[in-house]
This record gives structure tokens, C-alpha cells and sequence, in this order.
């Protein structure tokens, strides 16, 4: 590979009603090039009814931001991240996937999945401000 090689630090952090023992995350801490994508994998041992994952992102310095709700059966609502950055996966209710595309220096961060029962995508704020009280 020419040029130089430029690392992402992209670190896993799962919630899931403050209960981090029934989620499982995998890679815990992954390492990727630029311009390469990265996958990431959520799990939880949370009964069926547990089928709607968030994903977010918080990048140094800055609040968490959401960038994904995924449902069982329904379609990924990126809101206002873009589509061709992420991709988002939900085929069974216990897990789900995250890919973030085209890495770059900015996608650097500390990446989150919460797991509900119900969700609140209409009012993505009050999404947010519910998975910063459980961290």
C-alpha cells in the first residue's frame, strides 16, 4: 500500500438501560486506515422486545451526537447523517450493525449502541439527552 497510513481510533461503549453486563460489543477498540470503512457489532441478552438500537457518536470535545435508530423490520433513520457515511443493520432483535464508511480523521470517536423497548426518534433531543443520563 503507497502512502502514508493514517490510523482511526474508534472505541465501543454499549448501553443498554444502564445495564452494560447484557451487552456484548465487538471489536471493543478498532484500529482502521483511512479511506477504509469500519463495522461495527452490538448484541444484548435483553428479552425480544428489545428490538430498537440507537447508534452514537461522540468525538473529542464534543457532546453526543445521534446517527442512527434502527428498528426490527422497519428502515434505518439516519435523520440528518449522511447515508453513503453510515450504514446501519438490524435483522434479528438481539443485535445489529453499524458501518461507518470512508474514514476519515473526523470519524475518530467513541462510538455508542443503546438498546430500548420504545423509542422517541420523532424527538431525536430527548433520544440523546436519555443516553447521556445513562452514562
Amino acid at each position: 500500500m503507497g502512502g502514508p497510513y493514517l490510523f482511526l481510533n474508534i472505541h465501543l461503549y454499549f448501553l443498554l438501560s444502564g445495564f452494560s453486563q447484557d451487552v456484548t460489543q465487538q471489536p471493543e477498540i478498532r484500529w482502521s486506515y483511512v479511506n477504509e470503512a469500519a463495522e461495527m457489532n452490538c448484541s444484548h441478552k435483553k428479552d425480544i422486545s428489545h428490538n430498537q438500537m440507537y447508534w452514537y457518536i461522540q468525538r473529542p470535545g464534543e457532546t453526543m451526537r445521534l446517527i442512527v435508530y434502527t428498528a426490527l423490520g422497519g428502515v434505518p433513520d439516519y435523520g440528518g447523517a449522511p447515508k453513503n457515511k453510515y450504514s446501519a443493520l438490524k435483522a434479528k432483535a438481539e443485535n445489529g450493525a453499524l458501518t461507518v464508511n470512508d474514514l476519515q480523521q473526523n470519524d475518530s470517536g467513541v462510538y455508542f449502541c443503546a438498546v430500548s423497548k420504545h423509542s422517541d426518534v420523532i424527538s431525536r433531543r430527548s433520544c440523546t439527552e436519555t443516553a447521556q443520563q445513562l452514562i
